[in-house]
């Protein structure tokens, strides 16, 4: 069926729908007849490709190489086989966790999608309600409003002034005026599906107006969906820190493959050409290429920001973008929109100024499109067109009963270039009345007339005057002002475009309201303060109401503090942007100030984090670093460009938000330090032993070292709960490396350490067995050694909860870690005790005096890190 070529009547009957809407019992059946409304999804990998994919490393494949020549020298000299199943069961126990870790990862994106998944308001029960746009089914009335991503196709079955932005089907970027009437073929085989006026097209967004629609097709049955096939996926994306690891993993797998050809040419031709020499090399080379990468780093930052991303959004910070995690750390500057996000957008009007209390309150309450629920005694709809619903009703004037006495029969819907709105009615003895509403100082403009003492009197600078001296004594109490105005006609108007509507008003009245602060954003404003972030207040109110709560909040201190649009306006790009920190509140701004905001402060080399709701808002979102997104009163446009959206709203949330991503970056930079560390001190130990002479450590227990005691405290320190004083740091440079802070020096420092440490460990274990202080190969020298460096290793995670501040002064426990130490002291107890398994690893079995004195020296690493993180805290606070 072309709807288009088919009256509303029709199109209605067809999907065996009403103007009401479907019942909730026949949207189930339709929603199990048609299925869910999205776009099928391309095929994802099966565990065996993605267990494959885990085995095509380059370092997996070494060892499996290595394993294989273990097995063929095993089989021809009759030896055991113990090594060879070692390394295959490491590679294949890595594999799989590498999977279970990739698929937790996915799973914790897809929940956070379903958080993030887009609404439509829909005719239900003959009720208006907000469903997932999943849920929608043919037949459904949808409400659209500027600013709302159409949800599926469908035919417009109420059209005001809305005009909608196809460019994603038609590539046409100039919005289109949408009607009700159907259309007529004339000499066309067909209308193209552009100029279908009287429908709207899943992928497209209503810029202006508003409308319904009754869906005709959802999902693959769209003609998004037809075009689904053709469209490209989005690839996974890589946040900077991702990139410079996978570098960082080049570069290493390249080092450590040159430093494996030295290694194992200078071994033959120190030993001879032969079979068993070939080998025993080219396994010394195989011990230092497992010693040099830390497999599990690249895993181990995944899962840490993937549950962190999780974490946000329980915290209300829903994560769009993984980009936007590490530049939350970097945040500077949070310019933040007023009403609702610093205040809680449940308006209450509570003074009025006018000649006629009663004709304000009817014009304010019908030039609004929220509606009244009889059952909740409440209106229903934007916040403060509520609060002007509810005022005329608690007054006796339902907007019920208004609209049947009032039926609007034309508007010029709400405008945030203009600041107002206006409705045209009709009342039952035949006159035209239209209201105007919106901010006063520009409904003014368009007033010629006022009414005062009942009589209609021409707008003089002196009534003038008077109305704007109530305007700002409203505003100076912090009350949200808004002005009412009217237009007699004496036929409905043919136009209805504002320029023609909005002239020759007459002021009826002010309605001031109030909006009370959140009450935990002046503790959070203090909290940036003292993060090093400073908070910018946006808003469209009158610039004496955006002073008094700047004030009141703490963000400005003096109302030089406070510039409006149009002063911005009247000062060039390169004043304002040598003057952007003289200002802290902006006020009367319009959606392209706040573009001109961002890029001054991006100018300054300031990571700026920008909030926004309404449909233009858009543009200052993308340009930011951080684009922020209202979960509740936030438009559709507005979510889909954010890096993170408020499921709160709420100004607070950004902050913890920005908590939350410090912690993560921290927690990441903890784990890769304590990675790297580990895995230099075994190259070290690997390769001095080498130069000396005797094997300290095979592959197989390297394997076991790198996949028990450095991925299980890696992951459990990306845990880690924030340090105490990670919201008084300074926010970190965006530029500044992995290595940054003396993370490089720490890395070298820690991993010579736990080397020294080993190597004694190796020599005691030697001579406790010989007698003999030498450094030869010692079956109790390597099984001491093994035992040292596990233990070091685990001892050496509690050092890494604070990368500078002392393990003893932190508040809080990590039972994660504590967990891992456990687990991994009894299995490396098992695998040195434990008479086959020791076999297999080539141990010998150690008195309680040598594990006292492996253990021991392991436990040394903590003392050792304490003084050197005294010495370091001391050249840092007076560098």
């Amino acid at each position: 069926m072309k709807e288009y070529l088919e009256s509303v009547e029709e199109v209605l009957k067809e999907q065996n729908s009403s103007e009401e809407g479907l019942s909730s019992q026949e949207a189930e059946k339709r929603l199990a007849e048609f299925g869910r409304n999205r776009l099928e999804e391309g095929k994802k990998d099966s565990l065996l490709k993605r267990f494959l994919n885990e085995l095509a490393d380059p370092m997996i494949i070494i060892l499996i190489v290595a394993a294989v020549i273990s097995g063929i020298t095993a089989a021809y000299e009759g030896e055991s086989f113990a090594d060879v199943i070692i390394i295959m069961a490491v590679v294949i126990i890595n594999a799989v966790l590498g999977v279970v870790q990739e698929s937790k990862a996915e799973a914790a994106i897809a929940a956070l999608q379903e958080i993030a998944a887009a609404t439509s308001k829909v005719m239900r029960d003959g009720r208006v309600v907000t469903l997932k746009s999943e849920e929608l089914v043919p037949g459904d009335v949808v409400v659209l409003e500027a600013g709302d991503a159409v949800p599926a196709d469908g035919r417009i079955i109420e059209c005001a002034s809305m005009k909608i932005e196809e460019a994603a089907l038609t590539g046409e970027s100039v919005p289109v005026n949408k009607l009700v009437g159907l259309l007529q073929l004339e000499e066309q085989k067909d209308i193209p599906l552009g100029d279908r006026k009287n429908m709207v097209y899943m992928g497209s967004t209503v810029v202006y107006g508003r409308g319904k629609a009754v869906i005709t097709g959802t999902g693959m049955n769209t003609e998004m969906g037809k075009i689904a096939s053709a469209l490209a996926q989005a690839k996974d994306e890589e946040t900077p820190l991702q990139l410079k690891l996978n570098q960082l993993s080049k570069i290493l797998t390249v080092l450590v493959v040159g430093i494996c050809v030295v290694i194992f040419a200078v071994g033959l031709l120190r030993s001879g050409i032969s079979g068993d020499a070939i080998l025993d090399t080219f396994m010394v080379a195989v011990s230092l290429a497992v010693a040099a990468i830390p497999e599990g780093l690249a895993a181990v930052v995944t899962i840490v920001l993937s549950i962190g991303v999780t974490n946000m959004s329980k915290r209300n910070a829903i994560i769009r973008k993984l980009t936007a995690v590490e530049t939350l750390g970097c945040t500077q500057i949070i310019c933040s929109d007023k009403t609702g996000t610093l205040t809680q957008n449940k308006m209450t009007v509570v003074e009025h100024v006018a000649d006629d209390e009663k004709e304000l309150e009817i014009g304010m309450a019908l030039c609004s499109d929220a509606e009244w629920d009889a059952e909740s005694g409440q209106a229903v709809g934007e916040p403060t067109e509520c609060a002007l619903v509810n005022d005329a009703a608690k007054n006796g004037y339902e907007k019920t009963q208004l609209k049947e006495e009032y039926p609007r029969v034309g508007e010029a819907p709400f405008d945030s270039m203009r600041k107002m709105m206006s409705t045209v009615h009709q009342t039952k003895d035949g006159r035209i009345i239209q209201y105007t509403k919106g901010a006063p100082d520009e409904v003014l403009k368009r007033c010629t007339y006022a009414v005062q003492g009942g009589q209609r009197v021409p707008m003089t600078e002196e009534v003038r005057a008077s109305i704007l001296a109530s305007n700002k004594a409203m505003a100076d109490k912090a009350l949200r002002v808004l002005c009412c105005a009217r237009r007699d006609w004496d036929a409905v108007p043919a136009n209805t475009e504002p320029e023609f509507l909005e002239q020759e008003l007459t002021y009826v009245g002010l309605s001031g309201m109030i909006d009370p602060v959140r009450p935990e954003v002046k503790a959070a404003i203090v909290e940036c303060r003292e993060a090093g972030i400073r908070p910018i207040m946006i808003t469209g109110d009158h610039k004496d109401t955006a002073v008094a709560i700047g004030m009141e909040l703490g963000i400005i201190s003096s109302p030089d503090q406070a510039i409006t649009g149009a002063q911005l306006d009247e000062i060039s790009d390169e004043e304002f942007n040598s003057r952007i920190e003289e200002f802290s509140v902006y006020a009367r701004v319009q959606p392209e100030h706040k573009v001109r905001i961002v890029k001054g402060w991006k100018a300054k080399g300031m990571i700026t984090a920008m909030t926004g709701d309404g449909v233009n808002d858009a543009p200052s979102i993308k340009s930011a670093d951080i684009g922020v997104g209202m979960g509740i009163t936030g438009t559709d446009v507005t979510k889909n460009v954010a890096d993170m959206v408020l499921a709160d709203d709420n100004f607070a949330t950004i902050v913890s938000a920005v908590e939350e991503g410090r912690r993560i970056y921290a927690n990441i930079r903890k784990a890769i330090q304590f990675l790297l560390a580990s895995n230099l001190a075994e190259v070290l130990a690997i390769f001095f032993a080498t130069l000396i002479g005797f094997t300290i450590l095979e592959p197989v227990h390297l394997l076991w070292i790198n996949l028990i005691t450095d991925c299980f405290p890696a992951l459990a320190l990306g845990m880690e709960k924030s340090e105490a004083d990670i919201m008084k740091r300074k926010p970190r440079d965006p530029k500044e490396g992995i290595f940054a802070g003396g993370m490089g020096f720490d890395v070298f420092f820690q991993g010579l350490i736990v080397t020294i440490l080993v190597m004694i460990s190796y020599l005691l274990g030697h001579y406790i067995e010989s007698g003999v202080w030498e450094f030869v190969n010692s079956p109790d020298g390597t099984t001491m050694a093994f035992l040292t460096l596990s233990m070091v290793e685990i001892c050496h995670s509690l050092n890494m909860r604070s990368r500078r501040g002392s393990i003893f002064k932190l508040t809080n426990h990590n039972k994660f870690l504590y967990g891992a130490m456990i687990v991994s002291l009894i299995l490396t107890t098992v695998v040195i005790e434990v008479p086959f398994i020791a076999a297999a690893f080539q141990f010998t079995p150690i008195d309680l005096n040598e594990y006292a004195i492996a253990l021991g020296l392991a436990i040394l690493i903590i003392p050792i890190m304490e003084i050197v993180k005294a010495v370091q805290r001391k050249v840092e606070k007076n560098a």
